[in-house]
């Protein structure tokens, strides 16, 4: 499992470089997770890229998603050439739904791009590594915005190839007949990817996807890396931030929009999941300075 480095509280969590510039975890051979969104646009290689069970030949340029959870890998690769984009759920505080779209783009994973998609998308990725690389007054907000444009236009391009191969894993002995782990741990991540998911619980999701709490526990855990409970209170700390940062609502208001009857204890919950106060984290939350810019993939600190 592998996370971006931030290294304050207010740091921007985003980077954008090329493969070399990121660092080796960008094109690692073995299996692995990311805690982290990570788009790639490949423009130059051979090999193929392992996402899940789908085995993707490249043929330059694609456009790769890849969400926080999903094991992927590069093979037998030479001469790899393009950008890698990587930034958390928190940087998509003023556009929560590409948080969704996002989801759905990492299902079919690998885009073929071709002429007026793929010039297009090329001068979006230049225009992100130029403002990111500028460090410029206000530059944090046009990188969210050009992210967004990118994952929007993203989004209308046609179906994918299919992979090379693409297995059906079998479902685990103690699931419910008519669902894929894989099926119900998306579903899970798709309700935690909308705002109703900061008020949801462990067992009312459960009982959202006609599952037992043990099931859900289990195909989550195997998929993503993280536990339901875990991937509950990022979403809960995700949406407070953007309360936070985006409206007038009082540090007494956000709670009760992300479930917490008790603001001292919302407090506290915050504190610990962010290292800031709520009142820190909105006085603080416009001074973002170019200095604080990420620079590669930490190590890993367990196997995948």
């Amino acid at each position: 499992m592998h996370r971006l480095q931030v290294p304050m509280p207010n740091a921007l969590p985003f980077a954008i470089g090329t493969f070399d510039s990121i660092g080796p975890m960008s094109r690692a051979p073995f299996p692995h997770r990311h805690t982290f969104h990570e788009i790639v646009h490949v423009t130059g290689g051979t090999g193929l890229h392992v996402v899940d069970l789908g085995r993707f030949p490249l043929r330059p340029p694609n456009l790769c998603f890849i969400a926080p959870g999903q094991v992927h890998h590069w093979e037998d690769v030479t001469g790899l050439e393009g950008r890698v984009i990587l930034f958390t759920d928190d940087f998509l505080v003023d556009h929560p739904a590409d948080r969704h779209v996002l989801r759905t783009l990492s299902r079919r994973s690998w885009l073929d791009l071709s002429g007026e998609a793929a010039e297009e998308t090329a001068r979006l990725v230049a225009e992100l590594d130029g403002e990111y690389r500028s460090g410029a007054t206000g530059f944090h907000s046009v990188l969210r915005a050009l992210l967004h444009v990118l994952v929007v236009r993203a989004a209308r391009l046609p179906a994918p190839r299919s992979p090379v191969e693409a297995p059906t894993p079998p479902p685990l002995p103690d699931g419910p007949p008519h669902s894929r782990p894989g099926s119900v741990a998306a579903d899970f991540v798709t309700l935690m990817g909308t705002p109703e998911g900061a008020l949801q619980s462990v067992r009312s999701c459960a009982d959202h996807l006609g599952v037992s709490v043990s099931y859900l526990s289990e195909v989550v855990k195997a998929e993503t890396g993280r536990t339901p409970g875990e991937l509950i209170r990022q979403t809960r700390v995700h949406e407070a931030k953007r309360l936070l940062l985006r409206t007038e609502l009082t540090v007494r208001q956000v709670a009760g929009r992300v479930g917490f009857k008790d603001p001292a204890y919302f407090c506290r919950f915050f504190r610990r999941e962010t290292g800031a106060s709520p009142g820190d984290f909105r006085r603080g939350g416009g001074d973002i300075h170019h200095d604080h810019r990420l620079e590669s993939i930490a190590g890993p600190a367990s196997p995948a």
